[in-house]
């Protein structure tokens, strides 16, 4: 895209840069440099401001993203992940319907989801001229992914990409008045690992006063534990041969990593288990765990919007067959289930009476989603109920077959992006303009005013219902499944013995599956015909 002498200029801490007018007249600049590149001395260590430039800076077009690994063919017929290739992967883009300091507009910041080893800012699917159209500044933002990211090692510190998120909302709190935001009034949004980010970042301490609200899609506050992130780096150290510390994985170059961190995490899965990168406990940015935190009430004066989709866990069986697959198992996949979310029998044995026309494979992914998902969300809306917190729930299927309301469906209603080929490969053809201005319009208003238009979460439970019919509020959709996981908590509690409680664990009842690991599941899951019965 050529440059124009009528482009938009602003200038940042670091230096001038140029965006470019598009369509009724929203000024976009791409690219911008929150932090220095991340690599050289800099490789695992914690985001530093960039270097400041002479002149005026381009940012015209999307800049570096970070260092991933493909999706894999099955996902890729699904999920859009563009790559562009270069060092200054910690930028980020701005899309502002007017300039200067005294618009004082509602701003936006974007955390994208790909379970912190996927995805980008310039993916198609979070354009942000839809919310610039209506008054509010977008801001998508880049960060470290995979081993690069999230690796935890003994000479470095933990976290690096949420740091970079930190870097990047303080970035947004020092410039985005020159844009025509205004720095007291940021919500900030993600979806999936982007939400599990924005949980960590509500919670610490660090970030209080960078924005005011928040939009946690289909990712819950929580940490992952220390010991199995170190797993996986020593995994890709026994394959790479070298020591599991920072100094010897920054002498790797970045094409080797990904290739070994793609080969180690193949059997990750958000149901199913299996290794992982994840955010964990360290000792500033996150000093405990954040549903934790925030349910004894950190960050209380931050507004929430909370939600999931009907049924997140179908991106993760579809794609690669495993749904037919686990439908097959009957008993011995529930007892996998079992094993995944540390339940007791009566919690499948109540979803099965409460959904007796489901399939093997959809009680199995409704378990674990609520597991992973609801339950903590269910648990933060109530501790929060008097801080004006919202609770939704996406309910329309795509024309995809097989699909249904499936996890990140919602994002090209959410961001107005549905028409767009890269949302249409998840949504299929036809998706309802009224269903993304619905959505779409809910989000700026929670931005702007802090309602996104129905009641907040009280002891009736409201959710918004999106795409099944108009939408409407109902009382209490998920609260019978929520039961089930109160009741189980208490059984654990009655029935541990005094030595189990003073370690943290409780007795359960013996799974059929003599107490397999979810990883092993996993591996007989992705057999070609499963698992065979013993």
């Amino acid at each position: 895209m050529t440059a124009e002498p009528t482009d938009p200029v602003v200038r940042t801490p670091c230096g001038d840069v140029r965006g470019r007018y598009e369509g009724d007249g929203i000024a976009v600049f791409r690219g911008i440099p929150y932090a220095a590149p991340p690599f050289g001395p800099r490789r695992f260590r914690p985001p530093v401001p960039p270097t400041s430039w002479d002149g005026v800076r381009d940012a015209g077009g999307f800049g570096s993203t970070a260092p991933k690994p493909p999706y894999s063919e099955a996902f890729a017929r699904l999920l859009s992940d563009p790559v562009v290739p270069g060092d200054d992967c910690l930028n980020l883009n701005v899309w502002t319907p007017e300039l200067g300091t005294g618009a004082r507009l509602p701003v936006m910041v974007w955390i994208h989801g790909g379970a912190l080893t996927r995805g980008s800012s310039a993916v198609p699917v979070y354009d942000g001229h839809a919310f610039a159209r209506d008054g509010v500044i977008l801001v998508s933002i880049n960060y470290r992914l995979g081993v690069e990211g999230y690796g935890l090692f003994p000479d470095a510190p933990a976290n690096p990409g949420l740091r970079d998120q930190f870097a990047a909302l303080e970035w947004v709190r020092a410039s985005i008045a020159a844009f025509g935001g205004d720095p007291d009034r940021v919500t900030v949004f993600g979806q999936s690992a982007g939400a599990i980010s924005l949980g960590a970042l509500l919670a610490a301490p660090r970030a209080q006063g960078l924005f005011r609200r928040a939009v946690l899609q289909s990712g819950p506050p929580e940490v992952s534990d220390r010991e199995k992130v170190r797993r996986m780096v020593r995994r890709m150290a026994a394959r790479l041969k070298i020591p599991a510390t920072a100094e010897a994985f920054a002498a790797v170059d970045r094409e080797t990593l990904l290739r070994v961190q793609g080969d180690v995490g193949r059997l990750s899965s958000p149901v199913l288990g299996g290794p992982a990168f994840g955010i964990v406990v360290d000792d500033d940015l996150v000093p405990r765990d954040p549903l934790e935190a925030l349910v004894d009430g950190a960050a209380a004066d931050v507004e929430l919007l909370l939600g999931w989709t009907r049924d997140e866990y179908r991106l993760w069986l579809v794609p690669g067959g495993l749904l037919e697959r686990v439908d097959r198992l009957g008993a011995v996949a529930l007892a996998g289930a079992m094993a995944r979310c540390h339940c007791g029998a009566e919690v499948p044995r109540g979803y099965r009476t409460l959904h007796p026309d489901a399939g093997t494979a959809d009680l199995v992914g409704q378990l674990v989603t609520d597991h992973l998902l609801r339950v903590p969300l269910h648990r933060l809306a109530d501790a929060r109920a008097e801080s004006g917190t919202y609770v939704y729930e996406f309910a329309w299927p795509s024309a995809k077959p097989d699909l249904g309301a499936c996890h990140a469906l919602e994002l090209g209603f959410v961001f107005d992006t549905h028409e767009a080929p890269e949302s249409a490969k998840l949504a299929g053809e036809g998706a309802p303009p009224d269903l993304a201005e619905a959505m779409h319009t809910a989000w700026v208003r929670f931005a702007v005013d802090g309602d996104p238009g129905w009641r907040p979460w009280d002891a009736s439970h409201p959710v918004r219902i999106f795409g099944d019919g108009d939408p409407r509020t109902v009382e209490g959709p998920r609260d019978r499944e929520m039961a089930l996981w109160t009741a189980d908590r208490a059984t654990a509690t009655t029935t541990t013995t005094t030595p189990e409680r003073e370690s943290g664990t409780a007795t359960r009842p013996r799974s059929p599956l003599g107490g397999a690991e979810p990883l092993s599941l996993v591996r007989r899951f992705r057999r070609p015909g499963g698992v065979h019965r013993r």
